[in-house]
This record gives C-alpha cells, sequence and structure tokens, in this order.
C-alpha cells in the first residue's frame, strides 16, 4: 500500500476521453483532503503497444495507473511484477509504481465481487452465462466463481479466448465447471442460466447494441452490465422490461476504483459518497449529450 503524498495517477486506454475516471478520483482526493492528486487520461490507439507509453510516464513522475479496454492483458508482459491474483486472472487493470518497478494489480476482481453482493444480495449463482472473456471477463469470472457459481457458461466471439479462459478457471478453481459456447448457442444457454453478465464492450458509448437478443430475458433470470456509459444500457433497460433483477455497471466501476484509490494512495474513500458522485456525473454527461 502506498504510503506517498505525491499522487499522479494515469488511466491508459482507448477511446477513453468521455471517462468518468479521473472526475470520480480526482473529486473524492479533494473530499479526503489530498490535495497533491492528479488523475488524468493517458489515451493510446487501440492498436498501440502500451508498454512504451507506460515506461515514459513513469519516468515523467506517475505514481499509478488504472487500465482499461483493451489494454489489461497486453501490458502485462511490460510490467515488473504482478500480484498473485493478476497473475492467476491473466489481466491487469491497477498498477503501483514502488521503488521505480511497476507492480500490476486486479481491483476488477474485488470490484466485481463487491457490487455483486451488494447489488444483488440473494441472488441465485448456481449457473451463469458470462458474455465476454478478454480482461474483464476473466475477472467477472473468477469473481462469479469465487462467488459461489458452480456452472459458469462463457461465451467470446474469439472462441480460442473463451477456451483458454474457461480452461483457465476450471484448473484455478475446482469447484467450479467453466464451458465455453459460441454466440450462436447464446439464447439456448440463457434458457436454463440464473443470471447472465455482459463483460463485452458492446452497449458501451461507441458501441451500441446488446450482446445477445433480448427476448431471451425472463423476469426470474438476473442480469449483470458492467458497462457504465451509458449507466442505463440497452442490455439493462430491457431487462427492467422484462422484471429481471439487474446490476448496473456503476456498481462495479465504484468498488474498482474504491479499491483503486485504497491502493495506490492508503487513503480509505467513502465508496457511496463516490457512488453518488457517480450518479450526479453520468446525469450531467446525459444532459450536456
Amino acid at each position: 500500500m502506498s504510503t506517498n503524498t505525491h499522487h499522479h495517477i494515469g488511466l491508459i486506454g482507448s477511446a477513453i476521453s468521455t471517462s468518468l475516471s479521473p472526475d470520480l478520483h480526482n473529486r473524492e482526493a479533494s473530499r479526503l483532503g489530498l490535495d497533491d492528486y492528479r488523475y488524468e487520461l493517458i489515451e493510446l490507439d487501440v492498436q498501440a503497444d502500451p508498454g512504451r507509453p507506460l515506461h515514459e510516464a513513469i519516468s515523467a513522475g506517475y505514481t499509478g495507473f488504472n487500465v482499461t479496454h483493451p489494454f489489461k492483458q497486453t501490458i502485462i508482459d511490460s510490467l515488473d511484477e504482478m500480484s498473485d491474483d493478476a497473475r492467476t486472472l491473466g489481466a491487469v487493470n491497477t498498477i503501483a509504481v514502488r521503488d521505480g518497478k511497476s507492480i500490476g494489480f486486479n481491483t476488477d476482481h474485488t470490484g466485481f465481487m463487491s457490487a455483486l453482493r451488494t447489488g444483488l444480495p440473494g441472488a441465485e449463482l448456481g449457473r451463469v452465462a458470462l458474455i465476454g472473456a478478454g480482461g474483464a471477463g476473466s475477472a467477472v469470472a473468477f469473481a462469479l466463481a469465487a462467488a459461489g457459481v458452480t456452472d459458469l457458461r462463457i461465451c467470446d466471439v474469439d472462441r480460442n479466448r473463451s477456451q483458454e479462459l474457461s480452461t483457465r478457471l476450471s484448473q484455478s478453481i475446482p469447484t467450479a465447471t467453466a464451458t465455453p459456447f459460441t454466440p450462436d448457442a447464446i439464447e439456448l444457454i440463457l434458457a436454463t442460466s440464473h443470471g447472465v453478465v455482459n463483460a463485452s464492450p458492446i452497449g458501451m458509448t461507441g458501441h451500441p447494441g446488446t450482446p445477445f437478443d433480448t427476448a431471451a430475458l425472463r423476469a426470474s433470470m438476473w442480469v449483470a452490465d458492467i458497462v457504465y456509459r451509458p449507466m442505463q444500457t440497452e442490455l439493462i433497460s430491457a431487462a427492467r422490461v422484462a422484471g429481471s433483477p439487474v446490476l448496473d455497471g456503476g456498481r462495479m466501476l465504484v468498488a474498482q476504483a474504491a479499491d483503486t484509490f485504497a491502493l495506490l494512495t492508503g487513503a480509505a474513500p467513502d465508496r457511496e459518497r463516490m457512488r453518488q458522485h457517480l450518479t450526479e456525473l453520468v446525469a450531467a454527461q446525459s444532459i450536456a449529450a
């Protein structure tokens, strides 16, 4: 955990100009009296190698980072060390700089676990479908297994990626069976699932739509989306109409942001205050649009 009083944090990602993370982090830092705190964007081309910008930022005095789509896996080779969780997950969304070394962590994992516990208490977790097996999907998959899911069905447009994640999870958590499936089988899989999580980019600003035909939704199945821009994705809207219990992406965003904040600063953020601030930011962004 950091003991520095100076904090310069960067968010590494592609197409992140509308990210709410800088405002979310900077406002909480101000409320906690961390005057020497800055959280800024480091926007890269989607095809870029994030390694060089990471090292340049460290040389420029950055003390930590968040990492988002599509670099949560490709940045791993550029790190000096990784936490056990991040190594197991095969994805990094937080990087701490300590004694000049870059150390990868994953607060998506803990963030989703917290969001699931507080946002869908008592949800049936036996059989769950997961859409998306990238960096965020990997974190969500392990969080679901740790929460008690015993039958996880993993779908990705890249069959190799869903297969790799299924194998890795089954080997790491013997109590959970993970099975890959293809997009054309989603409706069939959902028919016997207790819940579904969208961990793909589909539904976020710039990627409109839903990850599957929402006619497959039903009131007895809970629906979670990790997309938070917009908070009310097309999937979440359709799920509400169907009467399904829902978990929006804002809960995971706030939970992982709070975990990241604590990890990189050593300070304890107020999670409810951050949730309220996120609600205000989303509302202001909607009005501006």
